[in-house]
């Protein structure tokens, strides 16, 4: 059984044509039943009542009332009742006055044990007795003359029978989803081709019970009951595939919708919006300063408030909307109709006033804000992927400028038509090879002579020249480039390791991961395969996992951390100091060396309190049996101060910045010949 207006039951306005179509409704399937009642006679109904067949078709009607069949696309409680076999088994014995009250009593009682609305229960109850008053109609049309009561139908009267049940389900069908369309603002079409495959299914299969049920009854009051087993087993057949189907389109914590269903519910709104002509809303929204409470009190904490959010976020959007969890605390919102842009920002921002109430946590309020960005269809973006980005490119503005909604505007999306052309040339500089390699070198700062070297990728641009990582990187990491620039990049360092090692240079050479990267099961692999391609001793490279991967994905990086340290390969910790990340979390994690941030460098210099930080950290990285390196040294002064500070090496532009492969043999020698002394200007400068 659907619901026909909303699962809050909340009723609809008085006067609204929802309103006046369930009013309309309840009027006549209420004077259905009391005109067919009248006509049966009241003296016939006492005389049935008095049989107990009566009264155990009731139960089991009002039993199959509370278990209803649900689909993927119905709530729990609004599927297919397992009643369905027995109403319509006495509406083919009896005929309509005893079917409609016998179903009037369990709608009721059924109504009663849900709390539904007054309302909502008066509609359920109508639709049946009108469904059945269509499937009776069309029985006493194809089977004229008197029909003796009760009535085992046989032979070619099963033919009747099979109509009567294909006229309740359209009137059914047809009743309830008018009801739905209109309080969804969808077209009655929709609303009746969603999930129709399977609803035909369930209903026919009880619908075809039910001249089995007439057929028991005809011979023992008893015998009718023996259909609960195989209702029962089909009601748990379908709870359970409802349950997978839950599962898999829903974020376990809140019970939103996830990514998947997003995309699904997102893709069937555009081709509907695209033949209607009409606008499409994405909203994406983050919550500010939310990270402060996983960091504070912990991430049970933090659970319970998104569970909080989820039920705000529910409460505060329209009839039809579809509120996601992407992960984190970040959400999406799919308006699937939206008449223009004034209308996407009235929806963002009373999606912000409801969670700028406090929240109230173990004692504790909780003041939580959030950025919202929006984008259009066919606005801003043709379709899901660059509807999802241009919304995530708002909220981000909304969060810089600390606007609180956003609506996507081009001007505001820094280089993005500029971004968008860079991307496909990337796919063509990969194949060109016109990516290059850098090296910086990294120097004990005891005696200043070269104990590593950082790889550093750049791209040299036919028409922009050689392009820093961080305008291409984060492109790379976003999309499905990901494993042939990892590839690339090994390919082109593991060979210069191998010359480098021939020339005597024995030194490590560091390559950076992303979270992108390490999420990958095959990483290792292809780092094995590549260190024996190229015959590299695995200790002769050294992958460095920035803190942020650890901070953020720590759970989900760990397995390929191990493996790769399995391999041999030593293991770095990079920009230590830029974000919440504690020595401790280290425990049990191969890495062998942890890089002090340039921004954390440079506060130790300047600033006593931060000098005292850096100082404690070293000693722990020492205690922990692990090197500490300081990144972005520029003068003596930094390097002195760092080598008191017990670090045991540093890079810098100080020693020296980046070099092209082919000037580190020199650099290397020099360095190896001069101890690191007397360093040209030159060598001063230069970009990382």
């Amino acid at each position: 059984m659907l619901d026909p207006t909303s699962t809050r039951d909340v009723g609809p306005r008085v006067g609204t044509p929802l309103w006046l179509y369930l009013a309309s409704t309840t009027v006549a399937g209420c004077a259905l039943l009391g005109v067919s009642a009248y006509v049966f006679g009241l003296d016939a109904l006492v005389a049935l009542a008095r049989k107990p067949l009566l009264w155990v078709v009731l139960c089991m009607v009002i039993l199959g009332e509370l278990r209803p069949i649900a689909t993927p696309s119905t709530p729990s409680d609004n599927g297919a009742p397992t009643s369905m076999p027995f109403s319509f088994a006495l509406l083919i014995a009896y005929g309509l006055p005893v079917a409609g009250l016998v179903q009037a009593v369990a709608t009721i009682i059924a109504g009663v044990a849900r709390r539904h609305a007054p309302h909502r229960t008066a509609f359920n109850l109508a639709q049946y007795v009108l469904s059945f008053g269509g499937a009776d109609a069309v029985l006493r049309l194809l089977m004229p003359g008197p029909v003796p009561a009760p009535w085992v139908p046989q032979g070619a009267e099963l033919l009747a029978v099979a109509l009567a049940g294909a006229a309740y389900f359209i009137t059914n069908m047809v009743l309830v989803e008018c009801a739905v369309a209109m309080h969804e603002r969808a077209p009655l079409h929709a609303m009746m081709g969603k999930d129709i495959g399977q609803r035909l299914f369930v209903n026919g299969v009880l619908l075809s019970l039910a001249p089995l049920v007439v057929v028991a009854m005809a011979h023992s009051v008893w015998l009718v009951p023996l259909f609960s087993l195989p209702l029962i087993a089909l009601y748990t057949s379908a709870t359970l595939s409802v349950k997978r189907e839950h599962q898999a389109n829903h974020d376990e914590l809140t019970g939103l919708a996830n990514r998947k269903l997003l995309i699904v519910r997102t893709q069937e709104a555009l081709a509907e919006a695209q033949q209607r002509k009409q606008r499409v809303g994405l909203l994406l929204l983050d919550l500010d300063r939310f990270k402060e409470v996983n960091d504070t009190l912990g991430h049970p904490t933090g659970d319970r408030l998104l569970q909080t959010v989820a039920r705000r976020l529910t409460h505060s959007v329209r009839p039809g909307d579809l509120v996601a969890r992407l992960g984190g605390d970040e959400f999406a919102v799919l308006l699937p109709q939206v008449r223009d842009s004034a209308s996407a920002r009235e929806v963002a921002t009373r999606l912000r006033v409801s969670l700028a109430e406090p929240m109230r946590l173990d004692g504790m309020d909780f003041d939580l804000e959030a950025s919202v960005g929006i984008a259009l269809y066919p606005n801003h973006a043709p379709d899901f992927e660059l509807l999802m980005q241009r919304a995530d490119v708002a909220m981000y503005v909304a969060k810089e400028h600390r606007t609180g909604v956003e609506l996507y505007a081009p001007h505001k999306d820094r280089n993005s038509t500029a971004r968008l052309s860079l991307f496909g040339e990337l796919r063509r500089a990969l194949v060109e090879d016109e990516l290059e390699m850098f090296y910086q070198p990294k120097v004990r700062l005891a005696d200043r002579r070269a104990v590593g070297l950082e790889a550093l990728v750049r791209w040299r641009h036919p028409q922009r020249g050689v392009l820093p990582p961080e305008e291409f990187v984060p492109m790379v990491e976003q999309s499905y480039l990901m494993r042939s620039f990892t590839h690339e990049v090994l390919e082109q360092t593991l060979p210069r390791i191998a010359a480098w090692g021939a020339e005597g240079f024995d030194v490590p050479v560091s390559v950076n991961l992303s979270a992108r990267e390490l999420l990958d099961p095959t990483l290792p692999d292809i780092v094995a395969a590549g260190l024996r391609r190229h015959g590299v001793r695995p200790d002769r490279l050294r992958l460095e996992i920035s803190e942020r991967v650890m901070v953020a994905e720590a759970d989900a990086v760990t397995p390929t951390i191990l493996a790769l340290a399995d391999l041999g390969v030593s293991l770095s910790l990079d920009d230590f100091g830029t974000g919440y990340f504690t020595l401790a979390r280290l425990k049990g994690l191969p890495v062998e060396e942890i890089k002090i941030d340039e921004s954390f460098v440079r506060r130790s210099v300047a600033d006593p309190d931060g000098r005292v930080i850096v100082e404690s950290a070293v000693d722990l990285v020492g205690t922990l049996g692990m090197h500490a390196v300081a990144e972005g040294v520029e003068t003596e002064a930094v390097a002195a101060a760092m080598r008191a500070m017990g670090c045991y090496a540093a890079q810098g532009r100080f020693f020296a910045p980046p070099l092209e492969a082919g000037d580190v043999s020199a650099w290397l020698l020099r360095n190896d010949r001069r101890g690191g002394q007397d360093r040209s200007p030159q060598e001063h400068t230069g970009s990382v």
